[in-house]
């Protein structure tokens, strides 16, 4: 078989990790990788869903960015994959023009809590929430209620945290990173003074991790709550749940005062209905109690005033149509990231909404062993043409390479004059508009020219 052209559908840290290992492969090997993303932005959550006060987090991106300029890649973005009118190209187009193509289109969809009230105007996903102050396109004209002193949170994992702390820290901290133009100006009028996130599990399991809760205490002039009784609280087994309860059992010493924003965590707690006639009023939350290490329901019911509920309970994968798709996990079957030889998968899509940014690089080279193991056995189609030519015979406007080193280099030309690390461009026409601009609308054009 010829040296290797694959697709890598995604640019998130899971896709940019398997261009990675791919391109480590040298070019007998690998003679070219496509990268295709629907947006016409590259990096997934690095870009929108990454909190825009993790800076340090963010600069994972520049070594993506050397990935995308590597000569054997060829980037579309603005380009979906999938089947029916909206989309530009099927999964079937794009490996008949590879031989073969890896999906690391992450987990975009949330978990529903399936109770009373959970449609009313006022209820959202925190998926939603942090694309909207992300400035992801698809949620740039999103609106959210601040005008209640109180937002309610149902989970107490990282993403949680996340939102909690951009609720509350001091504004001119927020003017200082990349968040959304229009959520800054959302949250300069903010009437929040107090987000309460729900866990149904006690202390011992909390889901932040412990990294989280040092943001949070690093917040000026924002009391942290712990609303558990933690000297009743059983010593965990492991080590990293032994520190978050340490921390949180210093947290909890600390003196509150009086007219601060508070974040309360509030444990051994399960929502029980989302109150509301046209819109929500409030929500209705159930406490808990440990049987055996499990939580179990009790009889009292707690009310809390709120405008806006936000349901943290997990990323669920969405499914593409010819391809396989298991709807109770939310995921792709696979084995090491095989779904038939040619088809592959990686991140969140292959194994469920687990781990870090860090924790893509170890799937991804799982899933291209597989790739190349089938390779090496002669398992792989040869391609039926080039996917360039599919491209311009569709009229898709592609954004290539250098579109995208144009509207970065809009957005941080923007970012420098206001002291910030960039002003995200949050239409999709506007950065079209954008990347039009450059000398070169050739997706396949490789390298930044000045």
């Amino acid at each position: 078989m010829s040296s290797l052209r694959i697709a890598v559908v995604g640019s998130g840290p899971a896709g940019m990790y398997a261009v990675g290992h791919l391109l480590g492969q040298g070019p007998e090997v690998v003679e070219s990788v496509t990268v295709l993303d629907r947006l016409p932005t590259p990096f997934g959550l690095v870009r929108a869903g990454v909190a825009p006060d993790h800076q340090k987090t963010k600069k994972v991106a520049v070594g993506f960015g050397r990935l995308l300029n590597d000569p054997r890649v060829r980037c579309y973005f603005n380009v979906e994959v999938g089947a029916g009118i909206r989309h530009n190209v099927t999964h079937e187009e794009v490996l008949d023009h590879h031989h073969a193509v890896v999906y690391a289109v992450g987990a975009s969809g949330s978990r529903s809590l399936g109770m009373p009230g959970e449609d009313l105007p006022g209820s959202a996903a925190a998926t939603e929430f942090v694309a909207w102050y992300n400035g992801h396109p698809d949620f740039s004209r999103m609106s959210f209620d601040l005008s209640s002193p109180r937002v309610v949170i149902v989970g107490s994992g990282n993403v949680a945290v996340d939102i909690a702390r951009v609720l509350t820290m001091p504004i001119d901290t927020l003017r200082a990173t990349d968040i959304a133009d229009h959520a800054l100006h959302v949250l300069e009028r903010s009437a929040v003074r107090e987000v309460v996130l729900l866990a149904r599990r006690g202390p011992e399991s909390a889901a932040f991790s412990s990294p989280e809760l040092l943001a949070l205490t690093q917040l000026r002039d924002i009391d942290i709550i712990v609303d558990a009784d933690l000297d009743k609280v059983p010593t965990p087994q492991h080590y990293g749940d032994r520190l978050k309860l340490a921390l949180l059992r210093e947290v909890a010493a600390r003196p509150s005062r009086e007219g601060r924003r508070r974040i309360v965590f509030r444990f051994l707690s399960s929502p029980a209905e989302i109150v509301g006639d046209t819109r929500v009023r409030g929500i209705r939350v159930r406490r808990n109690a440990l049987r055996r290490g499990r939580p179990v329901p009790t009889d009292r019911i707690d009310h809390f005033d709120t405008s806006l509920v936000l349901r943290s309970i997990g990323y669920r994968g969405r499914p593409i149509a010819g391809l396989p798709f298991d709807g109770d996990s939310g995921v792709i079957p696979n084995h090491a990231g095989r779904v038939e030889p040619g088809v592959y998968v990686t991140g969140w899509i292959k194994r469920g909404p687990t781990g870090v940014i860090g924790t893509n690089k170890h799937d991804s080279a799982e899933t291209i062993e597989s790739l190349l193991d089938d390779a090496r056995s002669g398992r792989l189609s040869e391609p039926t043409g080039h996917f360039a030519g599919l491209v311009a015979r569709r009229g898709v406007e592609a954004i290539g390479l250098q579109g995208w080193a144009t509207i970065d280099a809009h957005e941080r030309g923007l970012g420098a004059s206001a002291l910030r690390p960039r002003v995200k461009i949050t239409s999709t026409d506007r950065l079209l508009e954008v990347a039009r601009g450059t000398p070169s609308l050739d997706p396949a054009a490789n390298r930044v020219v000045d």
